[in-house]
């Protein structure tokens, strides 16, 4: 019953990664959900790394861009706890 607890978490929090990443990736419609997502960015990655890679997720169509290609590759600007 654990596991089941466990599985269903992890597919919720994945489920809500995948929805913010692909918002993101909207044209326009994009840089308001980017804007609203701005703190969360800076908490996971700092200061300076978060506003980076809001900045960038907000220019429409080079966000799209790094996002398609962070899908796939995975993060360019690491989470704060993954710098080592």
């Amino acid at each position: 019953m654990a596991n089941a607890t466990i599985l269903r978490r992890t597919l919720h929090a994945g489920g809500w990664v995948a929805v913010k990443r692909f918002a993101k990736m909207l044209p326009f419609g994009g840089t308001f959900v980017v804007a609203a997502l701005v703190l969360d960015d800076v908490r996971r990655k700092g200061v300076l790394r978060g506003v980076v890679n809001s900045g960038i997720d907000a220019i429409p169509f080079v966000g799209i861009t790094k996002n398609a290609v962070e899908i796939v590759l995975g993060d360019f600007i690491p989470d704060k706890n993954s710098v080592k």
